[in-house]
């Protein structure tokens, strides 16, 4: 199947490493123009130039409310309206409950609980104006399990959770064309992961195939879902919640 996003206009937040960027390359492959944001404008267009066809690169810290409402504008004036949303960007901060300084906790809810708050509220207007549109909130299975070492991260991805339902009912009950779903990712090999883990720069390659128990899955694993739900295929999902995480969340252990 190809041309599945053909037309649409999607903007990408974090879309510079990791899963933003291999959502921005799904994205564009099936036909999307796609807006790759990140705070690192370099890492952004990298990508853009890599994709080619029409990406643009666009600078966007997704805890500042000026910095959105300026993108807004921008794609506002590029485009007149935005079919796809992706919030992506996040941070991960290693520390439990007990010591995360509270600078720590608000840094990161602000990127990942204030940003896609934000990114909703400025880009509904644009959204609005699509036949059939579509938000995807990146949250994480530290919404849905205990990882006290990841208690402001696990925070944050909870917001994202409990938004995504109240957003996607809103839109309803206004007789608005946007769905709202929520992708809950377990451990993938991406940046943010060798971070948390120790090992910067070193990529290890996912196995392809079925994956035994406790193996990390690549960012098209998550692109996969993001490009489906961004599509018109999934236009009787709504609200929902996807895990991705090889049977992690259901293990007795």
């Amino acid at each position: 199947m190809t041309g599945r996003v053909n037309g649409k206009i999607a903007l990408v937040t974090g879309g510079g490493s990791g899963l933003g960027a291999a959502d921005c390359l799904a994205l564009a492959r099936e036909g999307a123009t796609v807006i790759v944001t990140d705070v690192a404008f370099d890492a952004a267009q990298r990508v853009a130039t890599r994709i080619g066809n029409g990406a643009i690169a666009m600078a966007l810290d997704v805890s500042s409310e000026a910095a959105w409402q300026a993108v807004i504008a921008d794609v506002d004036q590029r485009f007149g309206h935005l079919d796809i949303l992706v919030n992506n960007a996040g941070i991960v901060q290693m520390a439990d409950c007990e010591d995360v300084t509270l600078e720590q906790f608000r840094r990161v809810n602000a990127i990942m609980n204030e940003g896609v708050f934000l990114g909703c509220k400025y880009a509904l207007p644009l959204l609005k104006r699509a036949e059939n549109a579509s938000i995807i909130n990146m949250s994480s299975t530290g919404a849905l399990l205990g990882y006290p070492i990841f208690f402001a991260y696990s925070a944050a991805k909870g917001a994202v959770r409990s938004m995504t339902k109240s957003i996607a009912v809103m839109c309803q009950d206004k007789g608005y064309r946007i769905r709202c779903n929520s992708v809950h990712p377990g451990a993938i090999e991406t940046p943010m992961v060798q971070e948390a883990e120790g090992r910067i720069g070193t990529e290890r390659p996912v196995a392809s195939g079925v994956l035994p128990a406790g193996e990390k899955g690549a960012p098209e694993d998550v692109a996969n879902i993001v490009l489906f739900l961004a599509s018109d295929e999934s236009r009787f999902v709504n609200g929902a919640e996807f895990v991705i995480d090889n049977a992690l969340t259901i293990r007795a252990w």
